[in-house]
């Protein structure tokens, strides 16, 4: 069918060619043979203009009357600003009447905490409360202002000069809010046109980071360290122009989806192999890993001069807020002036500050405490070796305890149905507060969901033991049918 309309088509052309041929055979225009073809393409641009400069819409002859105009507007429907809210999303989380540490207040009854992050159990720590309060006191609540006008108070450089002092490194740079940390550094370095390969289970504010820098962004499975080898290697293999610009690994040290601890002697391994930069997102593995709680470079001995950016939160171990980024003083200044959270946020709260202060003196008086966490880590596995129908996925160092489902069901709606009903009969029957995971939708892990159990150094032998029978027991009742 095709081909007869273009034979049709070309023999059409050509006899009009041959009908304009004859009376201009001879026709010559400041030397130019003028022939029907040229006449043809003149008639056709002409079509073209005029259809291009023609209105596409004509008002109508006869204006519409208000009766009209009245009924187009009570049948016009504007699309939706957000998804269809499903009964899941309106579903209250427990409310918390009391500080969340090991032992806190829901509802008015007295429960065991394994789902806050207050893994050096600082929550309530005296130390630190008194340093609040005395900040409180000289500086008032909030800054009212950017840290680049006149929001900068003097306990944010001692804040910055401390973490960098404890890191070992040259400089750092406090953020006012933990998660806005690694979304912020991440585009103030990373560009329309560079690379990244991120690990494909980085939590949501990793991902958003990925997102505003505009890069080309590649994932490797999660934390398998032959799939980033052959994702380099496929990058970089026979491709000049790689070698012109920037490119970048982007990992967690102890990931918030599944409590896995990133391999960092492998990464820098390859980091060194193929000539990337590493950017290390340290907010669940900071004051945590390593001897003395100075995260992922610690725990596997690397010099923490290797790694190009490190970020962290510090709502997590050191129980205050904000974030903060270390590295060479040129990451450090490069931020002051290129990265929105630092440039555009009111900074962090004087007492905050202070309290992060006061928690990292702490740590440093306190190497004892690490060990209690340990140890409390280690007690939590074995109680929950033998949980029915669920398995630990989490690294056996992480205080990120991860249980997920040996059996899966068909989709990841339904496997958070059954650790949503452990959860909630853990809560309501045996006064244990645990969580399973909950996934926004922009949330684009893939990972398979669980229940995460945070351990902290506060809890007792009897807090670990009563939160391993209590999963124990209700696990077994809920997956009967699973197991």
């Amino acid at each position: 069918m095709a081909a007869a309309v273009i034979s049709m088509t070309t023999a059409a052309l050509d006899w009009v060619s041959v009908v304009f041929d004859a009376p201009l055979a001879r026709a010559v225009v400041f030397g130019v043979h003028i022939d029907g073809h040229l006449v043809v393409e003149v008639l056709l641009i002409a079509v073209i203009l005029f259809q291009l400069t023609r209105k596409s819409y004509k008002p109508p002859k006869k204006p519409l009357t208000e009766k009209e105009i009245d009924d187009l507007c009570e049948e016009w429907v504007p699309e939706s600003l957000h998804p269809p809210i499903t009964e899941e999303m309106k579903v209250e989380p427990p409310t918390l009447e009391s500080a969340a540490g090991p032992h806190t207040v829901i509802d008015g009854k007295k429960v065991v905490n394994f789902a806050s992050a207050n893994y050096l159990g600082l929550i309530g720590n005296d130390k630190i409360i008194d340093s609040c309060v005395a900040s409180l006191e000289k500086y008032g609540v909030g800054s009212c202002g950017p840290r680049g006008f006149y929001g900068t108070i003097d306990v944010h450089l001692d804040c910055e000069t401390r973490i960098a002092k404890f890191m070992g490194t040259p400089d750092s740079i406090l953020y006012s809010y933990g998660i806005s940390t690694i979304f912020s550094v991440i585009p103030a370095f990373c560009k329309k046109g560079d690379i990244i390969v991120a690990d494909e289970g980085v939590h949501w504010g990793v991902q958003n980071g990925l997102y505003l820098s505009r890069s080309t962004v590649v994932y490797f499975k999660h934390n398998d360290m032959t799939s980033l080898e052959g994702t380099l290697e496929k990058l970089t293999r026979g491709n000049r122009q790689a070698e012109k610009i920037r490119r970048y690994i982007v990992v967690e040290a102890l990931y918030q989806n599944s409590g896995q601890v990133a391999p960092l002697n492998e990464i820098m391994r390859l980091k060194e192999k193929y000539r990337f930069r590493v950017i290390l997102e340290e907010s669940h593995s900071f004051g945590v890993l390593g001897n003395t709680g100075r995260g992922l470079a610690e725990h596997y001995g690397v010099s923490i001069e290797k790694i190009d950016i490190i970020t962290a939160g510090m709502g997590n171990a050191l129980a205050t807020d904000g974030g903060f980024c270390i590295g060479s003083a040129r990451v450090v200044d490069h931020q002051r002036l290129s990265s929105s959270g630092y440039v555009f946020s009111a900074s962090l709260p004087p007492y905050l500050a202070s309290a992060a202060v006061a928690a990292v003196n702490y740590l440093e008086d306190n190497p004892t405490v690490l060990t209690t966490l340990r140890s409390n880590v280690s007690l939590l596995w074995k109680g929950l070796s033998d949980i029915p129908g669920l398995t630990i996925a989490s690294d056996p160092s992480s205080p990120l305890v991860f249980l997920k489902l040996k059996k899966p069901t068909s989709s990841s709606k339904c496997d958070l149905e059954l650790l949503n009903k452990i959860a909630e009969r853990a809560l309501r029957e045996d006064s244990v507060f645990v969580v399973s995971t909950k996934r926004s939708v922009l949330d684009k892990c893939h990972l398979p969901v669980g229940i995460r159990l945070f351990v902290s150094a506060g809890h007792t032998v009897s807090d670990i033991k009563k939160v391993s029978d209590s999963l124990r027991r209700v696990a077994a009742l809920v997956l009967a049918e699973h197991i």
